[in-house]
């Protein structure tokens, strides 16, 4: 195994600890000092530990409606099924009824992640093995097509939320995660669709300055269009990624994780066009909110960097505001991706970090 590879998949690690505060728990330290072959075991790995943990606490069970024949009465029963069973002289009444069933669309997701798993070459049969085990009380639970599986539709409740970091993994897993070689070197894993590795990388960098910058305001706030009769009906909604705040200072920052981190024609490089116009439109009007008060308001596009030889790092100063366009280098030691977070917060807060 590289140098690099074990540096990204450790990476990984850290990225996904950062958005699901679960794998901060004592339960899973052993997976965060494992050195992993493949991204594939990382995942099997968490998700084993994961399911296990859920195994002690007791699976989630929900009311599903059955429908059966039976000798007496359950539930309520079904007039035109018993009818046939006397007509066909079977001394049964067919009954409706709710019965609390692990048999559910969470547990089936896990089965069927688990699953597709075991048959991947890529996993080491140390962890085939131990998800085998976890699948001896998945018995009664259901397989699903995965391409069916409506991600958006999944609700989480008080009593089903330790199932939330999982069904995540889950989806990392099936919508394909997986770890690509260019140059005969390794780089961040990419998403069929981009979007999903995106939103990973938007979360780590959200949760990092919410747990190490208490003094700031960290948040993914909407910021209101700055209209001059209140008139706002139809206008789209402006949600930033990462919004920092420290009294009158403001940095928002658009995280953005692209194959490529510009765009180029007849051999010029320029930045993504819709990129610059979102973070200048969200800098100007949140500049405007404040009015008369002094204050100051920055932006910054801070893309995953990539293997391209032209990365962006440039400075603007755009109308009174300063717009910054810069990458954050995710083949490093962690210790040095959270110093190019931390220099970041420092430069523009002057504020150092808490532990």
């Amino acid at each position: 195994m590289t140098k690099d590879k074990s540096i990204l998949i450790n990476n990984i690690y850290h990225m996904l600890s950062y958005a699901f505060q679960t794998l901060n728990q004592g339960n899973y330290d052993d997976l965060a000092v494992e050195s992993f072959d493949e991204m594939y075991d990382l995942l099997a790995a968490i998700l084993a530990k994961g399911i296990g943990i859920q195994l002690k606490q007791g699976f989630y069970r929900e009311y599903i409606n059955r429908q059966e024949e039976l000798p007496v009465m359950r539930g309520k029963i079904n007039m035109s099924g018993t009818i046939k069973n006397r007509l066909a002289h079977e001394l049964l009444l067919t009954c409706d009824f709710d019965e609390l069933s692990e048999n559910n669309l969470l547990n089936q997701i896990l089965k069927t992640t688990v699953m597709l798993l075991l048959k991947n070459a890529k996993v080491k049969a140390e962890y085939k093995d131990d998800l085998k085990k976890k699948m001896l009380f998945f018995s009664n639970v259901d397989m699903l097509e995965p391409t069916s599986i409506r991600w958006s539709a999944i609700r989480f409740q008080r009593n089903n939320q330790t199932y939330r970091m999982l069904v995540s993994i889950c989806q990392l897993i099936i919508e394909g995660m997986l770890i690509t070689t260019d140059s005969g070197g390794y780089r961040l894993a990419s998403f069929v669709d981009e979007q999903r590795m995106c939103r990973l990388y938007e979360k780590f960098i959200l949760e990092y300055y919410i747990r190490h910058y208490p003094m700031l305001s960290v948040n993914a706030s909407q910021i209101p269009w700055d209209v001059e009769d209140g008139f706002r009906t139809m206008l789209p909604v402006m949600q930033s990624d990462i919004h920092l705040q420290k009294d009158n200072t403001v940095l928002i920052i658009d995280a953005k994780y692209y194959s490529h981190t510009t765009q180029s024609q007849f051999d010029n490089h320029t930045l993504h066009s819709n990129n610059m116009y979102q973070i200048f439109t969200y800098v100007k009007n949140r500049d405007y909110a404040f009015k008369e008060q002094e204050h100051k308001v920055s932006g910054m596009l801070l893309y995953a960097k990539t293997e391209e030889l032209i990365q962006p790092d440039n400075v603007y100063q755009m109308h009174g505001n300063q717009i910054t366009v810069r990458t954050l280098d995710l083949n490093l030691p962690f210790a040095d991706i959270a110093k190019q977070l931390d220099d970041i917060a420092e430069a523009h807060f002057g504020v150092k970090k808490v532990s």
